[in-house]
């Protein structure tokens, strides 16, 4: 492994973070002295303590090949915040600013990370499955084809075209203006829910190998639908779904629990220029109606 390597966690800032650590022996092991910088030790549990946070190919790799790097990256690393010190940068506003939200990120992630940890395990990610996904009947799927133009006129054109005898992939390779143009207009499979309504009714009333009678009208434009296939579609399974409900899990978790700590907090709010807020600096607009309607995407 090139000993270059060792820069690339030098240069990432917080790369650490996103990793998860292992566990910590329960005994605790002879600690030796590795290095010294200007007389600074660098102690062996420094070192592991970082090798826990490699990605998993290097925290499999022999300790002889990754360890040595490690150790330079902090001999490295020990000798900048020295020379750092001596130009008096820790005196510095801004770097003393700088050093203190990177305190407060550590320490908010270490808090949320040891709340959340025990009630997003393999277990809870499993009950959940079980719960709302395994148990949820097969949904019906259709697969389909489209044709959008901007105008009825250009809708009524291609349905023409269509209706002669033209293949319909290469009439909305050629016309559309759609997701999927380029793959003959080709949306992959989708379920009622996915796509806004006046599309999905009108390609769930067709058969594989009908057209629709006539151009569909949405806020995208005009379509012309071809449904290819039709099919019911069972629930993923848990080794296919387990990492999307651990983050669905993780992030209400997270959230949960940040309201209930800002909630127990004293706040106190104040302008930008210190003075005292008043009920009109306050007022927030009003929430949009809804969230925009969706409009057909291919969907693999």
């Amino acid at each position: 492994m090139p000993r270059l390597a060792a820069l690339f966690f030098l240069l990432v800032p917080g790369f650490a973070l996103a990793q998860t650590p292992t566990p910590v022996p329960a005994t605790t092991p002879p600690d030796p002295v590795v290095a010294r910088v200007d007389g600074e030790p660098v102690l062996l549990s420094e070192v592991t303590a970082m090798a826990r946070t490699l990605p998993e190919e290097l925290r499999n790799a022999p300790p002889q090949q990754v360890y040595p790097l490690i150790v330079d990256q902090i001999v490295t690393t020990r000798a900048i915040v020295a020379a750092a010190r001596r130009a008096g940068l820790d005196r510095d506003p801004e770097v003393r600013a700088r050093i203190r939200r990177a305190e407060e990120q550590e320490l908010a992630q270490a808090l949320i990370a040891r709340e959340i940890a025990s009630r997003v395990d393999e277990a809870a990610v499993r009950a959940r499955y079980d719960r709302e996904i395994a148990a949820r009947p097969a949904e019906e799927e259709v697969h389909a084809r489209h044709i959008l133009v901007p105008t009825e006129a250009e809708a009524r054109e291609a349905l023409r075209e269509v209706q002669g005898g033209a293949d319909f992939a290469a009439a909305a390779s050629r016309r559309s203006s759609g997701p999927g143009a380029r793959e003959g207009g080709d949306l992959g499979f989708f379920k009622r829910g996915d796509l806004v309504p006046a599309f999905a009714e009108a390609a769930f009333a067709l058969q594989p190998g009908q057209v629709s009678a006539a151009p569909v009208q949405t806020n995208f434009g005009w379509h012309i639908i071809r449904v290819e296939e039709r099919r019911r579609a069972a629930a993923p399974p848990f080794e296919e779904a387990r990492d999307a409900i651990r983050q669905q899990m993780f992030e209400g978790e997270v959230n949960a629990f940040v309201e209930r700590i800002r909630g127990a907090a004293q706040v106190e709010r104040f302008n930008l220029d210190g003075g005292p807020v008043r009920a009109t600096d306050t007022a927030e607009p009003p929430p949009p109606a809804g969230p925009p309607a969706r409009g057909p995407t291919p969907r693999r």
